[in-house]
C-alpha cells in the first residue's frame, strides 16, 4: 500500500498536467468560490461542458461576495497552493503580479516566535494579495474556458437513479424548480453544505462530522502602504499558548494590491473583540516593530471582526453506501482553524486529487472511493497540523489522538529548532506550507538534528508526555 507521504508528494507536484481526455458530457459544480472554481477548471479537461451553480451574482472585479462573509480577513496562499495554481493556470503569477499582488521570496517573509526572529528557510514564497483579488483572478481564468459557464440560482437538491447522481434540482427566488441534468456533480458548498441532508433524504448515508472547538476571534485592518515595492511582503508573529491567553495570540501582515497593508490579529479564550483602531494600533505596537510600522499609515475602512467556533471535517472516505458520480471538495469536506492559512491551499490540492482521479480513467458508475482516498491524505495532513497546534492550548480539552503526548514532544523539538537552524526550518516549513506531508518530519535524522540544535542553544528540554 502506498504511503500517505508518497501520495501527498504526488498530489503536490509542480509537474504540468498531461494525458487528459473527455470522460463525460455535463459536469455540475455546486458553489462558485475558490474550491468550486478549481474543481470546474479540472473538470473542463474531462467534460464536454461544466456548469457552476452559484446563488450569488459573481462580481466581475475583485469585490467581496455575500457568500463569503470572511473574505475581508487575511487569507494566505501557501507555497503548496501556489504550485498548484501554476499547474492549473500557466502564467498565473505573472498575471497576479501585473494586477498588483506581491510575489514574495523567502527573504521578504519574516516570522517571529515569542518575539524572536526565525531564520529564513530560503525556499518558500507566497502570493500576497487579498482573497477577493486572488479569487477574482481564478474566477476570470476559469470562466474564460470555452466549456465553462455559471448558472445563477440556488441548488435545492439532487436527483438519483440506479445508484448514481443524475441531476441537480435548481431554482431562483420565487421560481419553479427545474432539474439540471448532470453526468458528474461536485459539492463545493462550503462549511454549511447541505449534501448530508440531501443524501439522507434519498436513503444514502450522511457523512459524520467531526468538530474541534477553537473559539478564535479575528480583527483585521487595512492601512495605506507608501512603498510600492516593500522589502517586507508578509510577516507572522505567534506566541506560545499559556494558561492565561494573551490579548494577541498571533499577528499576520501581508502587502496586498492597491498599495495596502492587510493586518490580522487573532486571539482566543472568549476575549472581547477588537473593534477600535486605537486599540488595534496599540496591540500592534506590542508585537515586533514591523507591525507598528505597518499601522502607521492611514486607516482604510473599519476594523473587521470575525469569529469561528470550531474546525470541522466530514469523513466521506468512511461511507459504505455512496452514490456514483458525486464528490465533495473544499470546506464542505474540511475547514480548519483559519490562523494556519490552510484553506485555499487545501482546495488546490483537492483539485489536484480530482485531476489525478479523472486522469486514471476511473469507472464513473462506481462510487468515487479512489478520489476520496486521495483527498483524505490532504485532509489528514492539514487536520494534523492544525489540530495538533490547537490541542497544545490549555483551553482546548481534546479529543486527543492516540500517541498525542509523544507526537507533541516531537513537534515541539522540531518547532523550537526551526527558529534558529535553517536545515530544520526547511523541513518544518515545507510541511506547514503544504509542500510535504507531516510524516516527513518523523525521520530520525530530523529529530536528532533538532535535539542537537536545541541542546547547543541551551534551550530547556521539554519533558516527554
Amino acid at each position: 500500500m502506498e504511503s500517505a507521504a508518497r501520495v501527498f508528494a504526488r498530489l503536490s507536484t509542480d509537474e504540468p498536467i498531461t494525458n487528459t481526455e473527455v470522460l463525460m458530457g455535463k459536469a455540475v459544480v455546486l458553489g462558485g468560490s475558490m474550491a468550486g472554481m478549481l474543481a470546474a477548471r479540472v473538470l473542463s479537461d474531462h467534460a464536454e461542458s461544466v456548469v457552476i451553480v452559484e446563488r450569488d451574482a459573481l462580481p466581475a472585479t475583485a469585490a467581496p461576495r455575500p457568500g463569503t462573509p470572511h473574505d475581508g480577513q487575511l487569507h494566505t496562499l501557501m507555497h503548496g497552493g501556489r504550485m498548484q495554481l501554476r499547474r492549473l493556470f500557466p502564467g498565473f503569477e505573472d498575471e497576479a503580479e501585473a494586477g498588483g499582488a506581491i510575489i514574495s521570496s523567502p527573504y521578504t517573509i519574516r516570522a517571529y516566535a515569542d518575539g524572536v526572529p526565525k531564520v529564513s528557510d530560503g525556499t518558500m514564497g507566497l502570493i500576497s494579495s487579498s482573497r477577493p483579488f486572488l479569487e477574482s483572478l481564478v474566477r476570470r481564468r476559469t470562466l474564460a474556458l470555452p466549456n465553462v459557464k455559471v448558472l445563477t440560482c440556488r441548488a435545492r437538491g439532487l436527483e438519483f437513479r440506479a445508484g448514481r447522481v443524475t441531476g441537480v434540482r435548481c431554482g431562483g427566488a420565487g421560481e419553479d424548480e427545474w432539474v439540471e441534468e448532470a453526468d458528474f456533480v461536485v459539492d463545493a458548498m462550503g462549511r454549511a453544505s447541505k449534501l448530508g441532508d440531501w443524501l439522507e433524504k434519498n436513503g444514502w448515508q450522511r457523512p459524520a462530522m467531526r468538530r474541534m472547538a477553537i473559539d478564535i476571534d479575528y480583527a483585521t485592518g487595512y492601512f495605506r502602504r507608501t512603498d510600492a515595492d516593500p522589502e517586507l511582503a508578509a510577516a507572522i508573529a505567534y506566541r506560545t499558548p499559556t494558561a492565561t491567553p494573551p490579548r494577541v495570540a498571533s499577528g499576520a501582515i501581508t502587502a496586498i494590491e492597491d498599495d495596502r497593508w492587510l493586518i490580522t490579529l487573532a486571539n482566543y479564550g472568549k476575549q472581547p473583540p477588537i473593534r477600535d483602531v486605537a486599540e488595534f494600533r496599540k496591540l500592534c505596537g506590542e508585537l515586533p516593530p514591523v507591525y507598528r510600522e505597518a499601522v502607521a499609515g492611514d486607516q482604510l475602512g473599519e476594523i473587521l471582526p470575525y469569529h469561528q467556533a470550531d474546525s470541522r471535517r466530514r469523513d466521506f472516505h468512511l461511507l459504505t453506501r455512496f452514490p456514483a458520480r458525486l464528490i465533495s471538495v473544499g470546506d464542505a469536506v474540511a475547514s480548519f482553524n483559519p490562523i494556519y492559512g490552510q484553506g485555499m491551499s487545501s482546495a488546490t490540492l483537492h483539485a489536484s486529487a480530482l485531476s489525478e482521479y479523472l486522469r486514471s480513467r476511473p469507472d464513473l458508475d462506481a462510487p468515487a472511493r479512489s478520489f476520496f482516498a486521495l483527498q483524505r491524505v490532504v485532509v489528514d495532513a492539514a487536520w494534523q497540523i492544525s489540530t495538533s497546534a490547537d490541542l497544545a492550548r490549555p483551553d482546548v480539552t481534546g479529543p486527543y489522538p492516540r500517541g498525542y503526548r509523544l507526537s507533541k514532544w516531537f513537534a515541539e523539538q522540531i518547532a523550537d529548532a526551526s527558529v534558529t537552524d535553517r536545515s530544520v526550518a526547511v523541513r518544518f516549513n515545507s510541511v506547514t506550507y503544504m509542500r510535504t506531508h507531516p510524516r516527513s518530519l518523523a525521520a530520525p535524522s530530523t529529530l536528532l538534528r533538532a535535539l542537537r540544535v536545541n541542546r547547543s542553544q541551551g534551550k530547556p528540554q521539554r519533558e516527554k508526555g
